[in-house]
């Protein structure tokens, strides 16, 4: 299989989007990212995220409607492509596979 670059923070990203699925714009995915892994999350790195997740073509974003809330602005969507679905599938299969390598002696308790 094809390798994906794909950082840490980058794939929970992928994750959230893949969660929220049709709801993915920013606000929802720093939420879902802080209810999952009870971990803060600055927009900032979310934004930087965001846009390297698109600009790798793994993410695709949209506009929303205009809503009086945000002052006319329209919100923005995204959703995981299908070079982004592959990505996410390979860093599970890459992450599976060295959990299963690990000898089962490794987490026994030893006592110490």
């Amino acid at each position: 299989m094809k390798k994906y670059t794909l950082g840490e923070f980058e794939e929970i990203v992928l994750l959230a989007i893949a969660i929220l699925h049709k709801s993915a714009y920013g606000m929802a995915v720093k939420d879902e990212i802080e209810s999952q892994l009870d971990r803060e999350v600055s927009l900032g790195a979310l934004h930087a995220s965001l846009v390297r997740l698109e600009e790798k073509g793994y993410i695709r974003s949209s506009k929303g409607e205009e809503t009086e809330e945000r002052a006319g602005r329209p919100r923005s969507y995204f959703e995981i492509t299908a070079v982004g679905k592959k990505a996410i599938t390979y860093a599970k299969e890459s992450r599976d596979k060295m959990w299963n390598a690990i000898p089962k002696v490794v987490f026994e308790f030893t006592g110490a």
